[in-house]
């Protein structure tokens, strides 16, 4: 069976099991039935921490959930992942194209723009871009009330298969659909770390075991050491002690990882696995950034 959280777009997610075969991964579920058909929509399983807690303690049960990017994982999932269930770990990623469009009662100009939490999230920038100061709803928030929200004069932004009967696009949603695709994982809660032998995409995160300077780089060096492509690193405040830190790479196998973990280990560095992606080129990459560094006088 499988489940999303309240904030996800229903569409999205549901497409994104289709796409990777994912529907059916637990056909053996007490639960099976709770929805009719997968393809279409998921279990609602709440809030992030609440769909965190119950794919932890409930078999044959897993999520779908939106990464940011393989490589670039979403700050708010690896944290919600460190903060979890040790058992959690997402396993699987696949890109989904965006289904978004923007529409409105033929003839309507003008009004608030409605806009649920997922749309927000994948077409904000676009649509401030436009001049547009949408009105956000909880994703939710079912198709009839954003309607009534909107009134005669307003639009809404929305999943292209939930448009509302007569309702049409408006000038600039074509935009919205040429949006990079999205991508989604599987969550899982397991014992161990799925084994691979053809390079995989990691999540660690670590807790070097003591905070003073070169900590860190105590615990890169074991990372560097073991030949994996580090890709992104990223530090949090820690309830237990000053800092974690999150990193994203690319492992050539398994082996490559146990070994990583069991030098962490050795060393006395807390650690998680929080996700293990199948594959080595996730196309298309994480936005690039055009950097602009501070100019140097020759010499100095």
């Amino acid at each position: 069976m499988l489940g999303r959280s309240e904030r996800e777009s229903p569409a999205h997610a549901a497409q994104a099991a289709h796409d990777a075969g994912w529907s059916g991964v637990a056909a053996s579920s007490a639960v099976a039935t709770a929805v009719a058909d997968e393809s279409t929509e998921l279990l609602d399983l709440g809030t992030t921490s609440d769909t965190l807690a119950t794919v932890a303690t409930i078999d044959d049960l897993a999520a779908v959930v939106h990464l940011g990017h393989p490589e670039q994982p979403s700050p708010a999932l690896e944290e919600a992942l460190l903060a979890g269930d040790p058992s959690l770990i997402v396993t699987a990623a696949v890109a989904v194209a965006p289904q978004w469009v923007w529409v409105a009662p033929p003839g309507a100009s003008g009004g608030q723009v409605v806009i649920d939490e997922a749309g927000m999230r994948d077409c904000q920038d676009l649509l401030r871009g436009m001049g547009v100061s949408p009105r956000l709803v909880p994703t939710r928030t079912s198709v009839d009330e954003r309607v009534a929200l909107a009134g005669q004069a307003g639009s809404i932004v929305v999943e292209r298969s939930r448009v509302p009967a007569g309702w049409v696009e408006v000038p600039g949603s074509g935009r919205l659909a040429g949006r990079l695709p999205v991508w989604y994982g599987l969550l899982e809660a397991r014992a161990a770390w799925p084994r691979f032998d053809a390079p995989a995409q990691v999540w660690l995160a670590v807790g070097p075991s003591d905070d003073h300077r070169g900590s860190l780089q105590h615990t890169l060096a074991v990372l560097s050491a073991a030949g994996v492509d580090l890709q992104h690193l990223r530090s949090h405040p820690s309830a237990g002690g000053p800092h974690v830190f999150f990193t994203s790479f690319r492992c050539p196998s398994v082996d490559v990882l146990d070994g990583l973990v069991a030098e962490l280990d050795g060393r006395g560095v807390a650690h998680r696995t929080l996700a293990v992606l199948p594959g080595a080129g996730f196309v298309p990459g994480p936005v690039p950034l055009a950097p602009r560094w501070a100019d140097r006088p020759a010499g100095a």
